[in-house]
């Protein structure tokens, strides 16, 4: 078996809470600006609250569609929202089914908050049959959809801007 670690980072123009604020929607299923590919659909605790949870599913051929579904299930296991002395923000989360591992996201503030710093590291091993998928094709679509996903937000935050 062979694990997944991937990094990302990206640098907004905006606070870190606008920042947390399109994130912790994402995760709840009110976001505009995650991969087509992919749906979250929050548990009974809100994934941005300590045991919180999301099931997320990859729709490998797109929703609707037919097709092998990609589902594992996160939960935050800590979570720290700014503070009136502090404006960074930290969230990492357990995944488990057909990935097991984690996602850790740091937000931190950059030119007295008015651009933000965004670091994803997910790190994860395929269970199930999707330990047959290549690895370096399952971490290559990864990257592509995490590179898409910022480019959505990147959008969605120049808006905001007009």
């Amino acid at each position: 078996m062979h694990t997944i670690n991937h990094t990302h980072e990206t640098v907004y123009p905006h606070p870190t809470h606008t920042i947390w604020h399109h994130l912790i929607n994402q995760l709840n299923n009110t976001g505009t600006w995650q991969h087509p590919k992919n749906t979250f659909q929050p548990g009974p605790t809100p994934p941005q609250e300590v045991t919180g949870t999301t099931l997320t599913t990859v729709h490998t051929n797109g929703p609707g569609k037919p097709g092998p579904k990609i589902h594992f299930t996160s939960t935050t296991t800590h979570t720290t929202p700014s503070s009136p002395t502090d404006d960074r923000y930290h969230y990492t989360a357990t995944h488990s089914g057909h990935f097991t591992g984690t996602t850790t996201i740091t937000l931190t503030p950059l030119d007295n908050n008015t651009r933000t710093r965004l670091s994803y590291t997910f790190t994860a091993t395929p269970q199930g049959w999707t330990k047959l998928l290549p690895t370096a094709k399952i971490h290559a679509n990864h990257t592509t959809a995490t590179i898409a996903n910022h480019d959505i937000l990147q959008r969605i935050l120049s808006k905001l801007d007009q």
